[in-house]
Formats: C-alpha cells, sequence, structure tokens
C-alpha cells in the first residue's frame, strides 16, 4: 500500500488546508497547553506548590474538559476543539489516556505527517480549528 504525499496537515484525513475544521498548528496547540499549564500552576498555589500538585491538576482540568467543552480552557480560548476523526465527541475514557499521554510528554511530540501526536493516534482524536 502506497500513500501519496499529502499537501497539508489534515489532506490525508480529509480536512481542510485552512480555517475552521483544519488540523490545528503548533502554535495554538503551544499555546493552549501554556494556558492550561499556567492555570492548573495558579491553583495550585491556593494548596501546594508540588509539581505533583500541578500535574494532577492540569490532569483533572484536561479530563473535565475534553469530554465537556470538547476542549479544555486553553484550547477554547485559541480556537480549538477536540473530537474523534470522524467528528463525533471524544466520550469519556479517550480524554483520561490521551491526558496520561500528554503527562508523558515523549508521545505529544511525535507527530504524524497531520500533525497528530501519538496521544491523539492512541485514541483517535483529532484537534481542529473552531
Amino acid at each position: 500500500m502506497t500513500f501519496a504525499p499529502s499537501d497539508f496537515p489534515g489532506d490525508r484525513l480529509g480536512y481542510p488546508k485552512e480555517g475552521p475544521g483544519s488540523v490545528a498548528r503548533l502554535g495554538r496547540r503551544v499555546g493552549a497547553l501554556f494556558i492550561d499549564y499556567g492555570a492548573a500552576y495558579l491553583i495550585s498555589g491556593f494548596f501546594a506548590w508540588d509539581a505533583l500538585a500541578i500535574f494532577a491538576i492540569f490532569a483533572a482540568i484536561q479530563i473535565v474538559f475534553l469530554p465537556t467543552l470538547q476542549g479544555s480552557p486553553g484550547h477554547r480560548i485559541v480556537g480549538l476543539r477536540l473530537q474523534r476523526l470522524d467528528g463525533g465527541w471524544v466520550g469519556l475514557w479517550k480524554p483520561v489516556i490521551r491526558t496520561v499521554l500528554l503527562i508523558l510528554v515523549i508521545p505529544a511530540v511525535i507527530w504524524d505527517a497531520d500533525q497528530r501526536g501519538l496521544h491523539d493516534k492512541a485514541v483517535g482524536t483529532v484537534l481542529v480549528r473552531r
């Protein structure tokens, strides 16, 4: 089986090149990550300043908001949403697995040609522009 080279991220998956529904690019992804991690850091200041508390709060933010709002607060602020490849609701268990892999970092920084990290590929999701 051979694959034709894609012209842009999301081309092979049937997503548009740009605009709503296009695959999220690095700048927006990193911006959302900083917003969510910053929120976790600020919230942890009310309880404890250790790294474990920050990661636990970050994970809670992801796990609560991904299935309910189709994205974390950071995703929503920068104009992104998380969806299954077929466009459906991500469900309840996929955000848990995706978050664990995101916290491990390595799966999140290994991408395919469609700019989907291993954490998204593992659960069959894609981060797109709203």
